[in-house]
């Protein structure tokens, strides 16, 4: 792991947080009260049974769904009670993304794809060309820029993924399952990137994962359970994590019943 950025102010403040959904006649509470805070080059993993409201912890955070009672700012900003074109404004400018299924689009080539956060924020063509070119070569894609996303495997498209999601510098990154997808190789070699490329950046982290051996890879795991944050286990020190983390880990989902 790298630790070029030393872990540092708050990028993410969730207080409160509340949120319902319809099934049929009455409201299905999924959050209940949710706070979180997550800090500049922290990652934080969640964790949690399914159907804990993990990928709508994510939603709300990133500003997709509409919260019901309680606060979410990222990097100072608010991200609940504002419109949705503030949301989205918001989102563009100091979220970045990554999905479990990479959601490039299939008719631009590698280069386009990264390329795409920085066009909507309408960055001069000169700068773009230069740090997408970097990000690419960051990511070790430099000989697939002009390959499309039908011509990678698994590992290479969610490596565009993470190239795409952060090519802007965004303070806060939103991972949903980004190792669901690929071979076990591919996942340490995407975890290992994702925590380089962060820390360099001061980027905070919010992954959502079913492994625990991926969990082990961030500074803190969060155990979503009713709604809340029922428990967390926290490395005592930053860095590369031990077996014995592990085991603690293993621990904490046995006693949550998770």
């Amino acid at each position: 792991m790298t630790d070029s950025v030393a872990i540092g102010e708050t990028r993410l403040a969730v207080r409160g947080l509340q949120k319902d959904y319809a099934l049929g006649a009455e409201p299905v509470r999924v959050l209940t009260g949710l706070d979180l805070s997550v800090r500049a080059g922290e990652m934080v993993a969640i964790m949690g049974p399914s159907g804990a409201g993990k990928t709508t912890l994510l939603n709300c955070i990133a500003g997709l769904d509409e919260v019901d009672a309680g606060e979410i700012e990222v990097a100072g900003q608010a991200m609940s009670g504002i419109a949705e074109n503030r949301r989205t404004h918001v989102r563009r400018e100091a979220i970045g993304m990554v999905f479990q299924f990479f959601n490039l689009i299939p008719t631009l080539n590698v280069r386009e794809n990264v390329a795409l956060p920085l066009q909507i924020l309408r960055r001069r063509s000169s700068e773009t060309a230069e740090r997408v070119a970097a990000m690419i070569d960051r990511v070790g894609l430099a000989r697939r820029a002009e390959h499309f996303p039908f011509q990678l495997s698994g590992g290479e498209m969610q490596l565009v993924s993470i190239a795409r999601a952060l090519v802007h510098e965004p303070p806060l990154l939103l991972a949903d399952e980004p190792t669901g997808n690929v071979n076990p190789a591919a996942g340490r070699r995407i975890m290992d990137l994702l925590i380089s490329l962060t820390r360099e950046q001061g980027t905070a982290v919010v992954m959502v994962t079913h492994s625990p051996e991926h969990a082990a890879w961030a500074d803190r795991i969060c155990f979503l359970k009713d709604g809340v944050i029922a428990n967390e286990f926290r490395h005592p020190e930053s860095g590369r994590h031990q077996a014995d983390d592990l085991k603690h880990i293993y621990e904490r989902l046995l006693d949550l019943e998770i």
